[in-house]
């Protein structure tokens, strides 16, 4: 996220720092971090140092109407304090929430420490022993809670997680290609009926950091009690479409697709590999449409033929369901090839 200069703090997060114990009664200075489109986030100035608060908005800055609610915001602060618990040091320490005023301070991860993975990947640079390591922390984070199914009362957000993500992903796009509705229905359907793992629902590279100990994940405003596979083929998804973004990478962005994959699968015990492996593929091709014709679309990808070439491939695996994420990538690798 970008910072603009710096300015006085907005009322509500002022209050909402004051009544969590966090600053004195002194003015707030801070700088408005920008790059969000689902909530306000601050970096504020203490006395003990910057920290960085977050307020969820009622309606998303997009084009589209789109409206989610604001109580996410502490499903995301319970989801990061669970993330460090399964793996230390993998989200931003929890340093408050304030329910009523729905804003939340946690630790503040300087950009001279900790760089934006979007970023490395819309220059080419594909690493792939950083996209490894995305993979095995977010197995890791999967484990962890799917070991401890008495978390799944902690996220009753089910409402929240079709709001904010069936609904504007897939049920969008199947109002664009009714040809399409049934397969991207039945989706939903599998994703909803495999409550299994804590989900953080944006695994996406524009909310992870990498720094010095590895990937950071941010923005779980998602959180829900559901369906891991969702995490897994939501970040893939963002490996494919990259490679319309920088073509000249496409063969980095796809051998990180695999690395990603392989290793986020090796570290799968909480089920079969082969059936999320299976559910997984299956959301992929979704996903991927989704992001051309739903209510989000990645704002690289402006290129009518490029949205075409993502319809064919898309359109195709959605009438012919594969269950390995490797054809996938094969079947996206020969369209870019043509």
């Amino acid at each position: 996220m970008l910072a603009t200069p710096e300015t006085t703090v907005p009322a509500e997060f002022a209050q909402a720092l004051r009544e969590l114990g966090l600053v004195g009664a002194d003015a707030l200075t801070g700088t408005p971090l920008t790059g969000g489109v689902s909530s306000d986030i601050w970096r504020i100035d203490t006395a003990t140092g910057p920290i960085c608060a977050k307020r969820a908005l009622p309606k998303l800055r997009v084009a589209a109407n789109w409206y989610a609610p604001i109580e996410r915001n502490r499903y995301e602060a319970r989801w990061m304090q669970i993330a460090n618990e399964a793996h230390p040091g993998c989200a931003p320490i929890v340093l408050g929430q304030h329910p009523e005023l729905g804003v939340f301070a946690m630790s503040y991860l300087p950009p001279s420490e900790y760089h934006l993975w979007k970023q490395t990947l819309r220059d080419g640079h594909a690493d792939v022993a950083t996209t490894r390591n995305v993979g095995r922390v977010l197995a890791r984070i999967h484990g962890f809670s799917a070991a401890r199914p008495e978390l799944a009362a902690q996220f009753d957000t089910d409402a929240i997680f079709f709001d904010i993500r069936l609904e504007p992903y897939l049920l969008a796009t199947a109002r664009r290609h009714p040809d399409l509705a049934v397969e991207l229905q039945r989706l939903v359907e599998v994703t909803c009926s495999h409550a299994l793992a804590l989900v953080h629902g944006d695994v996406s590279p524009k909310n992870i950091l990498i720094g010095p100990h590895g990937a950071v994940f941010l923005d779980a405003e998602c959180a829900w009690w559901g369906d891991p596979a969702f995490d897994i083929a939501f970040c893939l998804n963002h490996l494919l479409l990259k490679c319309l973004w920088n073509a000249a990478a496409t063969d980095a962005y796809l051998a990180a697709f695999d690395a990603l994959a392989e290793a986020y699968l090796d570290a799968v015990t909480w089920e079969p590999r082969a059936a999320l492996e299976s559910r997984a593929a299956a959301l992929l091709p979704g996903l991927f449409l989704a992001r051309i014709d739903g209510k989000s679309p990645v704002e690289y990808v402006t290129d009518e033929a490029q949205r075409q070439q993502v319809r064919r491939v898309a359109g195709a695996l959605l009438r012919c369901p594969v269950d390995r994420l490797q054809l996938v990538c094969a079947a996206w690798r020969e369209e870019l090839a043509q």
